[in-house]
């Protein structure tokens, strides 16, 4: 299902890109979205490429291991290739043994395993060329011995180690990379981050590093630390401004007549339902993925193969597109700025610009495949808990 999400997720994106946007999106997040952090500082910083891990799937440093993910792994499906225990490494990386891992994504590891030929990652300064490379074979003083010539050890990859973040809880890829002064788009390609960047608490992150002789960004200045006084004790009173000079006495005057306050309009009319009571079920059956921001912007309703799906409100059919996977989505816009988005769907009965009533056939759930409705609420680019909009 975690795979079905993700095809989804892109088909969507590009579906809501058709509907939404007058503008060009910029994904580095560069203050488009109102006061959201700029990032265009880091976009012009260069960093080099991931290193290629071993045939395993192992990038090895001095100071730790890291696992590169294959399509189709899961972490249990990993550790047996990386001989490492599953068990461990689901909890040192705050996962489960049976999640499907991205390709390309990261995954630490709490211990090291064999080194990968040529050992680990070594610095420029650090690297002893003439001890992996290997020496003559010396000859024999008393007698004479046939030699034949080893072959040389496989010559070592050679790189700065890049800094390993662990996700804190309330951090997101566009902080983690403004923190270190690195682009999120190198970010992402680093540790194999999906579409949506999200990340999870727990998570092992490589920071990007800068190319040789690349002076790097500065890293974002932590808050000063407050000074806390011991319970009981009291907290220090400030010290007037006047204590030194005190301040002439003065007669002020209002500069104005005070205004008289104003009723605050009911806004009680105009505001968004959340009672339930605006949206009938776009199929019928029980949800087997509710909604989790960042990690799923909808919701998964399991139904029959053939089922029909019902338009959840008036509208008008404002996309029709298809996942990465060919399976069409098909995207409705209703009074204001939302959207609903209805995903894994076939036998299409509507088109593109036909307007459709509340509880109108619009689809059927697939016969092939996972026998389930993705659906979306959206408030412009912005997902919504489905929930609230809908019929309990």
């Amino acid at each position: 299902m975690r795979r079905v999400a993700r095809h989804l997720a892109i088909g969507t994106g590009m579906a809501l890109g058709l509907v939404a946007c007058s503008k060009p999106l910029d994904i580095d997040m560069r203050g488009a979205f109102g006061d959201a952090p700029s990032t265009a500082d880091a976009a012009r910083a260069a960093t080099t490429a991931r290193p290629q891990p071993d045939a395993r799937g192992i990038i090895s440093y001095p100071g730790y291991q890291v696992a590169v993910a294959r399509r189709g792994d899961t972490l249990a499906r990993l550790a047996t290739r990386i001989g490492a225990d599953a068990e461990e490494l689901a909890r040192f990386n705050g996962i489960q043994t049976g999640d499907i891992l991205r390709e390309g994504e990261i995954v630490a590891l709490p211990r090291r395993v064999p080194e990968p030929a040529g050992g680990p990652i070594q610095p420029p300064s650090g690297v002893d060329i003439a001890s992996v490379a290997g020496g003559a074979i010396a000859r024999a003083d008393a007698q004479r011995v046939q030699t034949t010539t080893l072959a040389p050890a496989a010559t070592p990859q050679i790189g700065a180690e890049p800094v390993r973040h662990r996700v804190e809880r309330g951090e997101t890829a566009y902080s983690i990379a403004r923190l270190y002064g690195v682009t999120l788009r190198s970010l992402a390609e680093w540790n194999g981050l999906g579409s949506d960047f999200a990340v999870r608490e727990g998570q092992y992150l490589l920071i990007p590093v800068a190319p040789p002789g690349a002076t790097p960004p500065p890293r974002e200045a932590a808050a000063a630390p407050v000074a806390v006084t011991p319970p009981g004790s009291g907290s220090p009173t400030p010290t007037p401004p006047s204590a030194a000079q005190p301040l002439p006495a003065e007669e002020t005057r209002p500069a104005a007549e005070p205004v008289a306050p104003i009723a605050a309009p009911d806004l009680s009319k105009t505001e968004t339902p959340t009672d339930g009571a605006r949206m009938v079920r776009p199929v019928d059956g029980a949800i087997i993925r509710d909604y989790a921001r960042g990690r799923n912007d909808g919701i998964d309703i399991a139904a029959s193969p053939g089922a029909p799906v019902k338009a959840a409100d008036a509208g008008t059919v404002a996309a029709i597109t298809e996942d990465t996977n060919g399976i069409p989505i098909v995207v409705i816009r209703h009074p204001g700025s939302l959207l609903t988005v209805y995903s894994n769907v076939g036998a299409l009965s509507v088109e593109k610009g036909d307007t459709v009533t509340r509880g109108q056939k619009i689809a059927e759930i697939r016969r092939d495949g996972a026998a389930a409705l993705h659906f979306e609420v959206r408030d412009g680019f912005e997902s919504v808990d489905p929930n609230r909009f809908l019929e309990p």
